[in-house]
């Protein structure tokens, strides 16, 4: 009971790791309508439902501590390392924190960050000239800050996976893809033809492997 209080029960350190992954996605997505706010609200309650549990209250480990604890008797399923559930199920002989998910994950949250960061830099340029955002991140997919918000979100779960966090996963991709497609819609209404000839050329969400293996992206 006492190894259980100390590596969870942390709820300064929930709170913190929240702030800061929140902060440091407010410099990169920096919402400004009410949709924006909505995408980005949605994002953060991910972010605290999973520090939560991952020092606060383990709620995915009580959940599942029966079949766990038969299913992988050597493991103590209440240390903080045990919350990196890929890990330990699939038994690699290594500090959880050096395995091959949390390498995975780190690789997802950084390259999501990137990629919203590196958007936002595009849209905000295009739209303080009136035009369309067509280069850099938007030359491969018409929504790469969702895109970016998506890999975040799965590098998490391949991190430290919960039962809350695992739920809310596809509600917020499906809430991504319909705020995309209200945007394309008020893009269409705003730019007519152009984005129409933009949305033939670009693929929504996932780029094109021959524009990833070296042909050069679209331009308008």
């Amino acid at each position: 009971m006492h190894d259980t209080y100390s590596a969870y029960g942390l709820w300064g350190y929930a709170l913190l790791n929240a702030a800061i992954f929140i902060g440091f996605a407010f410099s990169f997505a920096k919402p400004v309508t009410s949709r924006d706010w909505r995408s980005f609200g949605a994002f953060s309650a991910f972010l605290v439902a999973l520090f939560a549990e991952m020092y606060g209250f383990p709620l995915t480990i009580y959940m599942l501590s029966g079949w766990l604890q038969s299913r992988f008797p050597g493991v103590d399923w209440f240390s903080h390392d045990a919350g990196h559930l890929l890990e330990m199920m699939f038994g690699w002989k290594a500090n959880p924190h050096f395995g091959p998910f949390h390498v995975l994950s780190f690789a997802l949250i950084g390259a999501g960050f990137w990629l919203t960061a590196a958007a936002w830099k595009v849209l905000y340029a295009a739209q303080r000239e009136g035009r369309l955002a067509t280069g850099g991140a938007y030359a491969y997919v018409r929504h790469p800050q969702y895109v970016g918000f998506v890999l975040v979100l799965l590098g998490f779960l391949v991190q430290w996976p919960t039962l809350l966090t695992l739920a809310m996963f596809p509600l917020l991709v499906a809430m991504y893809v319909r705020l995309a497609r209200s945007e394309e819609r008020e893009a269409l209404a705003a730019f007519g033809d152009a984005y129409r000839t933009y949305m033939q050329r670009v693929p929504a969400f996932f780029p094109r492997w021959t524009t990833l293996m070296g042909r050069p992206p679209a331009q308008a």
